[in-house]
């Protein structure tokens, strides 16, 4: 693997990884039952921010960073 193909995956995994926990913060928040199901199934926080958009619109959208950044990896 060349390095820039590594560095565009790590930082495209740690984009994904730090998405996901603002997702969690936010679902906590709102409700017990949405964080804790995002926590147990780590999808569903995504299905959680797409049917929030509005408090949760900023997560969603650095989540297609962190895959567009895997993608052009």
């Amino acid at each position: 693997m060349e390095a820039t193909s590594a560095t565009l995956l790590t930082f495209g995994l740690a984009t994904l990884l730090l998405s996901w926990v603002l997702l969690l913060i936010q679902s906590w928040k709102e409700d017990y039952a949405w964080g804790l199901c995002a926590l147990i199934l780590p999808p569903f926080a995504y299905l959680y921010g797409l049917f929030r958009l509005d408090k949760a619109g900023q997560s969603v959208l650095l989540a297609i960073v962190g895959l567009v950044l895997i993608a052009m990896a």
